[in-house]
């Protein structure tokens, strides 16, 4: 029997690695522009960091871990996210201690436990930035101005940036009564899974996706408008600045993010070309350090899926943008003289930076020609018996079907006939 991959996973190799690679490179990019350093957290963290940081009550915690225990006896999780684990990180390594903020970077694998489909998968990637240390508006700002140049970097039209705030404790608290109290006299309308919320965290059936829920919601009190005075200036700010450097919002009550750990300001970008689907979400989370033992810390982030950024890509054509894959010049040969004089060429230019390659399998000439189209070779030449006797051979141009003699033992002359 043949062993498959497990479900929710997959191999990402050939073009689809190339789509990913330029994906990765262009957010390492726009994170250091911003001045944020990279992180790199464990997979496996302790299952307590996430019923602690993520909350027991989130769908996560209750349905989407990967949990188990090791041969010690201890608790330990795939992370599904991983806010919590650089929350961690933040503190275990006395970072409150450094210069303030910390700005931070990741991209890695998550794994949750849920129905794969399109751009989302049981492992699935992310790339998120955390900001600590900053009370003020401008972390949000920072998030929202770097999603707003990331999408601007991948050319995605039709996403709308929509933000909320879910106040503090106590404005949560005020909320939480008031929405109970609505969604008491509609609860046999709603869904199994909501009435299952009303209880534990009400604020999630905002986030409902069921279409009978969303229509009774529809009519359901606004958070905005029991905020104290301190988290609505806060929201006013944040507004403020957004206007200020040009980008555009909309405010939507209905953001909560699926996360027990967000305070005040929660954002999604949206697609708004009918799919209603959250690309980038974040928000800040001001008690998030001190939930997993650290001192009263301000805290702000957002996380995205690679998958659907590449899949976003893959529709604008990126997989077709083969000019950068193939290697500079593929080397045929003919005989084992032949074939010593391309592996001297080859190895020559790859100490100089060039991906180069030639035949190792024996192929025939015509074969060997054959394989050079089917790696998008941008030169190719063909060294015999007769190249040698010479000391030259013709270089041809792929794209143009031209031909030139150039010495096959001056690698120099080679390399600036390739890259000129």
């Amino acid at each position: 029997m043949q062993i498959q991959a497990a479900k929710g996973t997959k191999d990402i190799y050939g073009e689809e690695a190339h789509i990913w690679q330029k994906l990765e490179t262009m957010l390492r990019g726009i994170a250091s522009t911003y001045c944020f350093g990279e992180i790199r957290t464990p997979i496996i963290e302790h299952t307590e960091l996430f019923l602690r940081g993520v909350g027991d009550t989130t769908d996560i915690v209750e349905k989407e871990m990967y949990s188990f225990n090791d041969k010690g006896g201890r608790g330990l999780t795939l992370r599904p996210e991983q806010t919590a684990g650089v929350a961690r990180a933040y503190i275990e390594h006395g970072m409150h201690s450094n210069a303030q903020p910390i700005k931070l970077y990741y991209i890695g694998p998550n794994f949750r436990y849920e129905n794969p489909q399109a751009g989302r998968y049981r492992q699935h990637h992310q790339f998120g930035v955390e900001i600590f240390g900053v009370a003020g508006p401008s972390a949000e700002l920072e998030l929202i101005s770097i999603v707003h140049e990331i999408i601007k970097a991948l050319g995605i039209s039709g996403v709308a940036l929509n933000i909320n705030s879910i106040g503090c404790a106590n404005c949560r608290g005020a909320y939480k009564g008031l929405l109970k109290g609505f969604l008491g006299q509609n609860f046999e309308g709603l869904c199994g899974t909501c009435k299952t919320r009303f209880e534990k965290n009400p604020l999630r059936t905002l986030d409902c996706k069921v279409e009978t829920c969303k229509k009774i919601l529809m009519g359901a009190p606004s958070i905005l408008d029991v905020l104290d005075d301190e988290c609505s200036a806060h929201f006013s700010k944040l507004q403020e600045e957004l206007t200020n450097i040009g980008v555009p919002y909309v405010v939507n009550p209905k953001i909560v993010r699926g996360l027990d750990y967000y305070t005040r300001t929660v954002f999604e970008f949206i697609d708004d070309n009918g799919s209603g689907l959250t690309i980038i979400g974040g928000g800040r989370y001001d008690g998030l350090i001190e939930e997993v033992g650290g001192p009263p810390t301000p805290g702000a982030g957002f996380g995205m899926g690679l998958e659907r950024l590449a899949l976003n890509m893959k529709k604008q054509g990126a997989n077709d943008e083969h000019s950068d894959m193939g290697p500079a010049l593929f080397v045929g040969n003919m005989g084992e003289a032949g074939h010593m004089a391309a592996k001297k060429i080859v190895y020559g230019l790859r100490q100089k930076g060039i991906n180069a390659e030639y035949d190792l399998i024996g192929r025939s000439v015509k074969a060997q020609m054959k394989y050079a189209d089917k790696i998008r070779a941008k030169f190719s030449m063909i060294i015999g018996e007769s190249e040698i006797e010479c000391g030259e051979a013709q270089i041809k141009n792929m794209a143009k079907s031209e031909s030139v003699a150039i010495p096959i033992n001056e690698i120099d002359k080679i390399y600036a006939y390739i890259t000129d």
